[in-house]
C-alpha cells in the first residue's frame, strides 16, 4: 500500500499517475490531497490512516526529513534555458575566480548537472549544493553546510561568509530563508520563468530588524499560543515539549493549537493570546503575519525572548530542529534566579519594567478539570487562568440563567411578516 501525495496544482493528473503505477507495481495506491498543513511536507498523518507503508511525494517539497515513513520525492521537471542561466552568472559574476554557491529549487535539479559543465571550466571555485533526502549518515566534517535538505562542502579558508549565493529559482519562501540564514553571503538569483538574473536588492537587515521586533513582543508576552504547523517533520513533538518547558520557567502561560494552516480568522479567536510561535518547517515557519491580531514568531525568536543564555549572533535559524539537545545550535536552560536576586530591565516596547530572568513555573498551577466553568467561579480561576482573567475583564458575559426570577407566562402569538414591515405596523403612504 503507498501514497501518492499531490500538490493541488497536480491533483488533476492523481488519478491517471495512480492508475499506471498500481498497473506497473501491483500495489495499492491512495491518492492524498487538500493537505493540513504546507504541501510542500509529506503527510504522514494522512498516508497512516490508510495503512501506507511508503509515501511518494510530488512536486516542490522542503526535504524535511520525517519520523516513520520511507518517502520517495518526484519533484517533476520545470524547463531551464541552462545557456541563459549561463550568461546571466557571467553577467553577475565577471571575475572567474569568483567563489559562489549554487542553489537551486528543486524542479530544476534535472538541469544542474549541464549547468555545472557550463560553470565549472570558467569558474574553479563555484561549488554546486546536493539535494539531500532525509538526515545524511554519519557527522559534519569541518567546513561541510546541511540545511534545507542541501549539502554543500566550503573549501576556503575563511568559511562561508568569503563566497556569494546564487539562486536558481523564483522568489519565495525558500529564497527568504536562505538569505535569512545566511545572511553574511550577499545574494543573486535567476528565474527561469522570465529568464532574467538580478542581485537580490531584498534587506535582509530590514526583514531581521522586523524579526527581532517580534522577539521583544515575545519577551512582553504573557500569554502564548503554540501553533502545531506539522505533524510530520522528526523532531516536532519534542520542540513542542521543549517550548512548553521554556515558557513555564519563564513563568509564561502558553497553550497548544492545532488549527491547520493558520489564518488571522482562525487566530482571532483566541483574544487572550498575546503571541503566537509556529512550529513549522523551515520553509513555512516564517509567517508573514502582518495582517493577523497577534504576531507569530518562530521557535527561534522565542528562545531568544525568553532564554537568557541564547545571545543573539546575527546567524538567523528557521529550522527548529537545530534548537533541539544534541544539535549544534542547541542552548541549555540556565537555572532559575530568585526575583528578589534578579536585574530588572525595561520593554523596548511599553517602556515597562519586565523580567529576563528565569523565575521558575508560575506559582498557581490550574486545578484539573476547569475547562469549563461557571459564572461564580470565573473570578476565582481568574488568579490561575488567563482564559479566565480574560473572560473576567469583559464587560458582557453572555446569557445568564436566572433561575426562579423569570415570571411563568403562557404562549402569546409574536409579530407576524419581516422586519421592515411587520403586519400590525401601519405603512405610511407617500
Amino acid at each position: 500500500q503507498v501514497a501518492l501525495q499531490f500538490p493541488d496544482e497536480l491533483l488533476a493528473d492523481a488519478v491517471e499517475v495512480a492508475g499506471r503505477m498500481e498497473a506497473a507495481t501491483g500495489a495499492e495506491m491512495y491518492v492524498l490531497g487538500d493537505t493540513t498543513y504546507g504541501s510542500c511536507c509529506v503527510d504522514e498523518v494522512a498516508a497512516e490512516h490508510v495503512g501506507a507503508e511508503a509515501v511518494l511525494h510530488y512536486g516542490p517539497a522542503c526535504l524535511s526529513p520525517c519520523r516513520k515513513l520511507p518517502v520517495l520525492h518526484i519533484f517533476g521537471r520545470q524547463p531551464l534555458d541552462v545557456g541563459r542561466c549561463t550568461e546571466a552568472f557571467w553577467e553577475l559574476y565577471p571575475e572567474q575566480q569568483s567563489c559562489v554557491v549554487v542553489l537551486y529549487d528543486v524542479v530544476y535539479a534535472h538541469a544542474m548537472g549541464e549547468l555545472e559543465q557550463q560553470l565549472c571550466p570558467e569558474y574553479p571555485n563555484v561549488i554546486f549544493s546536493r539535494l539531500v533526502c532525509g538526515d545524511p549518515p554519519g557527522p559534519t566534517v569541518p567546513g561541510e553546510e546541511r540545511k534545507f535538505g542541501r549539502q554543500f562542502l566550503v573549501e576556503a579558508a575563511g568559511g562561508l561568509q568569503d563566497y556569494a549565493m546564487f539562486y536558481v529559482g523564483a522568489e519565495g519562501l525558500a529564497l527568504t530563508s536562505f538569505m535569512l540564514t545566511w545572511n553574511c553571503c550577499p545574494f543573486s538569483s535567476f528565474n527561469p520563468t522570465t529568464g532574467c538574473g538580478r542581485r537580490e536588492t531584498l534587506n535582509v537587515n530590514r526583514a531581521l530588524m522586523r524579526r527581532l521586533y517580534l522577539v521583544e513582543r515575545a519577551r512582553d508576552a504573557g500569554v502564548v499560543g503554540i501553533l502545531v504547523g506539522t505533524l510530520g517533520v522528526a523532531g516536532y513533538l519534542t520542540v513542542l515539549q521543549h517550548l512548553r518547558q521554556l515558557l513555564c520557567q519563564a513563568g509564561k502561560h502558553s497553550y497548544t493549537l492545532a488549527v491547520g494552516k493558520p489564518n488571522p480568522a482562525k487566530l482571532a479567536n483566541f483574544l487572550e493570546v498575546d503571541i503566537f510561535v509556529l512550529v513549522a518547517c523551515a520553509q513555512n515557519s516564517l509567517l508573514d503575519s502582518s495582517d493577523f491580531y497577534r504576531p507569530v514568531v518562530t521557535p527561534y525568536e522565542l528562545e531568544l525572548a525568553c532564554n537568557p543564555a541564547r545571545e543573539w549572533t546575527g546567524n538567523y535559524l528557521t529550522d527548529f530542529r537545530d534548537l533541539l539537545p544534541g544539535a549544534c545550535a542547541h542552548v541549555e536552560l540556565p537555572p532559575a534566579v530568585p526575583a528578589e536576586e534578579a536585574v530588572p530591565d525595561v520593554s523596548l516596547i511599553t517602556g515597562k519594567m519586565c523580567a529576563t530572568h528565569l523565575c521558575g513555573p508560575p506559582t498557581s498551577q490550574l486545578p484539573p478539570s476547569t475547562t469549563l466553568a461557571c459564572r461564580d467561579q470565573t473570578r476565582a480561576l481568574a488568579e490561575i487562568s488567563p482564559a479566565a482573567s480574560f473572560l473576567e475583564s469583559r464587560s458582557w458575559w453572555g446569557l445568564e440563567q436566572q433561575l426562579g426570577q423569570t415570571p411563568v407566562s403562557k404562549a402569546v402569538q409574536g409579530r407576524r411578516g419581516i422586519a421592515i414591515a411587520y403586519e400590525d405596523e401601519g405603512c405610511e403612504q407617500p
